[in-house]
């Protein structure tokens, strides 16, 4: 059986588009100064995406990257952003049932971009 690669030109999936993703997610992941190190295996641990591949788009970019990598990384990614969403919604909720005035535009705004996540996540 033959390893599948992505490579730059492949349908718009490329390295620099796993480096994005997996850097999004280490990002929302970082507690605070000095825990990268950290992030990274508590993704490894949570999404099952091994810390070389994390620590290697972050410091060493490959040429290309394994279907199945990518794949993964994508999946997180889609799974951190429903996270947020979620996160995003229930704290809309509490400043709603807090009584705290909330400008009506912005309300609009988290509830259009929480319903785009569901219906991607599908």
């Amino acid at each position: 059986m033959r390893k599948k690669f992505l490579q730059e030109a492949e349908n718009g999936m490329s390295v620099a588009a796993a480096r994005e993703m997996a850097s999004a997610i280490v990002q929302r992941e970082i507690r605070g100064p000095g825990d990268l190190s950290n992030a990274m295996r508590r993704i490894e641990q949570r999404h099952g995406i091994p810390y070389g591949l994390l620590w290697g788009l972050r410091y060493r970019p490959p040429k290309d990257i394994m279907l199945g990598a990518y794949n993964a990384l994508r999946r997180a990614y889609r799974t951190e952003c429903a996270r947020q969403a979620r996160l995003l919604e229930h704290e809309l909720k509490m400043a709603e049932a807090a009584g705290n005035d909330l400008d009506d535009a912005l309300v609009e705004k988290v509830e259009n971009l929480v319903r785009k996540v569901k219906e991607a996540k599908k």
